[in-house]
């Protein structure tokens, strides 16, 4: 069975995407983990064995950092191991000054970082939350300055849309119009890093005018799989997407699989841990 797939701004891409931070060491626990993945995991050729798990189930699309030093090579090894185009979803931060909000932008800054997403085949950019969510106007119920951004993002071929840890990024872009075509948006049962309770959260996500790209659904490890993609595929909409961190070829299949079984509502058939305390629940030998 191959992945299910949503539409994002005319473009056919699947409903899982392929997170990064994992691959690139920003754990979100500690600094010692961070120092583990990027001394241990973040090398091209690992990263493709990981990758080349998701394109073989129909997971194509990939968010992240695309210029970082080792994504590039990996995603292309991975092409070409499998015959599959990567789907890429962009998200570069944008330089800013306490001028911004009212002179704009730098295009000399700017244009660079814009022309280096398109040169890497971003078939999205969203600028990340690092700018966006400085231009969040809450007066004026406005996200300041982003128009013409998306605009230069829609010059070079590439979709625009906001990448945000701020639910009134989501709310403003729809008031005032902006041209976006999806949002991504931190999402899970904890409310790891979500600055609204989960129930305002899965409202806004349910109101946006565009398909959201949920983030962080395992709060940084601190939720097991199951239970944070069941959360996720089960409260999100049909044209909503989750995006999921791993570090091995194995953790990939586990998630495809447990979501398959999810969206499929049938029992996951991935396998269980085994410690001595379980013995006693297993069928007898």
């Amino acid at each position: 069975m191959s992945f299910p797939r949503t539409t994002v701004g005319g473009v056919s891409l699947s409903r899982m995407i392929i997170g990064t931070n994992w691959f690139l060491g920003w754990s979100h626990c500690t600094a010692a983990k961070d120092a583990f993945i990027q001394g241990e995991i973040a090398h091209p050729k690992r990263l493709a064995d990981t990758i080349e798990v998701f394109f073989n189930a129909g997971v194509d699309t990939i968010m992240g950092l695309i210029n970082s030093p080792v994504l590039p090579e990996a995603i292309r090894e991975a092409e070409d191991r499998t015959g599959v185009k990567a789907i890429v979803i962009s998200t570069p931060s944008f330089p800013t000054s306490k001028r911004t909000p009212l002179d704009g932008w730098n295009w000399d800054e700017v244009n660079p970082i814009l022309d280096a997403q398109r040169e890497h085949g971003a078939t999205f950019c969203l600028p990340h939350t690092s700018t966006t969510d400085l231009l969040v106007d809450k007066c004026t119920r406005e996200v300041r300055q982003m128009a013409p951004l998306c605009a230069a993002i829609r010059e070079r071929g590439m979709i625009p849309g906001l990448s945000t840890h701020v639910p009134e990024s989501i709310i403003f872009a729809d008031e005032t119009g902006l041209d976006v075509e999806t949002y991504i948006s931190i999402y899970n049962l904890m409310g790891f890093l979500m600055p609204l309770e989960v129930d305002w959260t899965n409202r806004i996500i349910h109101g946006a005018k565009k398909p959201v790209m949920t983030i962080k659904p395992f709060a940084a490890g601190q939720v097991r799989p199951f239970q944070g993609l069941a959360f996720s595929w089960t409260t999100l909409r049909d044209c909503d997407m989750v995006t999921v961190g791993t570090m091995t070829p194995r953790e990939a299949a586990e998630l495809i699989d447990i979501s398959l079984a999810i969206l499929s509502r049938r029992a996951t058939e991935v396998e269980l841990q085994r410690t001595r305390s379980k013995a006693t629940v297993e069928a007898a030998k």
